[in-house]
């Protein structure tokens, strides 16, 4: 996650000082810096970004294996009483 937001915030400051370097001046070169930075991130940056949404998908699977595993203890528990 921190890789692909310091790579979003590398395409973000180029764009930024590319544009600049161009003549745009005040919150149009934000604006536009944004939009740049956002369009080539989205296709520059698929493989990482695919890749931390397996991770979290990684970890929301074992959190949901925990809780069912979780669960049926505690319906173990209560059968027995």
């Amino acid at each position: 996650m921190i890789r692909y937001t310091i790579l979003r915030l590398l395409i973000f400051v180029v764009a930024l000082l590319v544009l600049f370097a161009v003549g745009f001046r005040s919150w149009a070169l934000l604006l536009l810096s944004a939009v740049v930075s956002l369009v080539v991130s989205f296709f520059a940056l698929r493989g990482p970004r695919e890749q931390f949404a397996s991770q979290v998908q990684h970890k929301v699977s074992e959190r949901q294996k925990r809780a069912a595993a979780f669960r049926n203890a505690e319906d173990d528990d209560t059968d027995e009483e």
